[in-house]
């Protein structure tokens, strides 16, 4: 990449702007009638592994936050809802115990865990995208060995077991689906499972399959059948594949569309299968470069732009809806810092910083692809009793807020309209696509958003490498303000504020947290208000001031 120019220029960087120009002093221009879209809220999606958290304490914890702070439904997707064993937790293990069979082979059903998982969900006003997999042990090809103890610095295969084999019987697997969504409309009503989306199994292209391509599609048809026959109205996306930009991944995903358009359907016989959605998933790749951790998120928004070019590319699914099943700076999520040290960035704000950064480019490629992009799943949710700030990638440790869940409580706070901003410190997205966030100087631009009684300014400042650097005076104009007074709030996530890793670390980084510390821990992972005021309005517009360090993020928020 061209290094950064160091004087001051006059050169403003438009969002579609190709200009690869940066100035000295970092000035942003939000313009509140320039409205571009609707504000979606994309980032009110969120999963994990491990589906038995769900229900425990600070599970039911982090959801009741995660509720509170969304003004839409919050979807939730997590992994092995259909996985045979006991219900109780491990690291990337679940099991609910839905099917087994008795001597004779005949069907046994068992909702228990799976309602105890969607009533958590349901009671709080959120909704499952639920996922149809994996294998139970009594109808896998190859069920034995079944359960795994994997750990982190165990080789991530370890994690595949018989669970990930393809079914015995077709017929018994749809008969499964059938009798779980059934089970689902006489317990939470026709109309909430049809707000509902289902999906089968989880990148299938990865190790999560150890079937054939066609075989994956006949366990889909199969599935997809089980479910509509329940409720024809329910929606039913795929196929969640695993590093979208590459190769294979476009054929899978060709594949599939093709095969739901046009393919002969293994369960029915005739043409085509049930596609109510696309699902795909897109990550990015740190590393450890001279000491310091550096992120990339050029591969996470590649998997995405190739995602969406894919998805308009037929005329069967440029309309549908669009989720990116998992979306993220890098692939797992239980592999803690010790064992994986270019994972260091997910406790405090380089996490935070990052990921609204790279929302911001999802939605300028949603703009510039022109999908029906409605979702973005953040594959981090907690990880119960487990080590203090292990350096997991969760939104919570032992219940206490990380940095970066302040950065979704900011997005709560924006709707309406998606507005156009201007920055002349902002990465083109061009640049970013090619070689993420590495010039001399940082990444600093906005995100807006205009309701009829309030406007909201998301502003951050980030970069690659984890390394210190000097704080900036941010110049935020904010025009055509349409009242004469406004109430002004300023939120920050830095060091010294929304930040309980760092109030952490200052108490002695301790793994037995006193009562007390614990709730000045819980204090201090909130999000925090560093500013607040009544303030005139002249010719419809002001100016304001942010002072940011490098990783910190801000929410500018005019309620009138």
């Amino acid at each position: 990449m061209r290094k950064l120019l160091k004087c001051c220029l006059t050169v403003v960087f438009f969002q579609s702007s190709a200009i690869s120009v940066y100035a000295q002093s970092p000035e942003i221009r939000v313009d509140l009638k320039q409205e571009i879209a609707p504000m979606t809220p994309v980032w009110a999606w969120f999963g994990y592994d491990e589906p038995n958290y769900t229900y425990m304490k600070d599970g039911k914890k982090l959801l009741t936050e995660l509720a509170a702070l969304s003004p839409v439904p919050v979807y939730v997707r997590t992994h092995s809802l259909l996985v045979s064993g006991d219900g109780k937790a491990a690291l990337k293990w679940g099991s609910t115990n839905a099917y087994t069979e008795d001597s004779n082979g005949n069907p046994i059903y068992n909702w228990k865990i799976i309602d105890s998982i969607f009533d958590t969900y349901i009671s709080r006003g959120m909704k499952p995208l639920a996922q149809i997999g994996f294998m139970p042990e009594a109808l896998s090809t190859h069920p034995a060995p079944y359960r795994h103890y994997w750990k982190p610095g165990d080789p991530y295969t370890d994690i595949i077991t018989g669970w990930a084999y393809p079914p015995k019987d077709y017929d018994k697997w749809r008969k499964l689906v059938y009798e779980w969504v059934r089970h689902s409309v006489e317990r939470y009503g026709q109309k909430e499972v049809e707000s509902w989306y289902w999906e089968v199994w989880n990148e299938p292209n990865g190790h999560y399959w150890k079937g054939t391509r066609e075989e994956f599609f006949k366990m889909y048809d199969y599935a997809a059948d089980g479910l509509k026959k329940a409720l024809p109205t329910a929606k039913i996306g795929g196929i969640n594949i695993a590093g979208t930009r590459g190769k294979e991944a476009q054929e899978w995903t060709n594949d599939f569309i093709k095969h739901c358009i046009s393919g002969v359907n293994y369960a029915t016989g005739k043409i085509g299968s049930p596609m109510d959605a696309i699902l795909f998933h897109a990550k990015g790749w740190p590393k450890m470069v001279d000491g310091a951790v550096r992120m990339d998120m050029a591969p996470q928004l590649n998997d995405i732009q190739t995602g969406f070019r894919l998805t308009m590319s037929y005329q069967e699914t440029k309309d549908l809806p669009i989720i990116i099943g998992e979306s993220d700076p890098e692939g797992c999520a239980a592999c803690g810092m010790a064992t994986n040290p270019e994972n260091a960035y997910r406790n405090g704000t380089m996490y935070s910083s990052y990921t609204a950064a790279s929302f911001a480019r999802k939605y300028i490629l949603a703009d510039q692809t022109k999908v029906n992009f409605i979702g973005a799943v953040s594959w981090s949710f907690e990880f119960e009793d487990q080590p203090w700030f292990y350096g997991f990638r969760d939104l919570a440790t032992n219940g206490v807020d990380k940095p970066v869940l302040n950065v979704f409580r900011m997005f709560g706070m924006m709707s309406g309209k998606r507005l156009n901003v201007t920055s002349n410190r902002m990465y083109p997205i061009e640049e970013i696509l090619k070689s993420s966030v590495r010039g001399d100087q940082s990444d600093i631009g906005a995100l807006a958003s205009k309701d009829k009684k309030s406007a909201a300014i998301m502003v951050w400042n980030y970069h690659d490498v984890d390394k210190t650097g000097l704080s900036e005076n941010v110049n935020v104009a904010i025009e055509n303000i349409p009242v004469k007074k406004v109430n002004l709030t300023i939120y920050m996530i830095d060091k010294e504020n929304s930040n309980s890793y760092e109030e952490w670390k200052k108490m002695g980084s301790p793994q037995n947290p006193t009562p007390q510390q614990i709730l000045i821990l819980e204090k201090s992972g909130k999000l925090k208000s560093i500013s607040t005021q009544k303030k005139k309005i002249i010719d419809n517009k002001t100016i304001v001031q942010l002072k940011m360090e490098r990783q910190a993020v801000a929410l500018i928020k005019l309620d009138w």
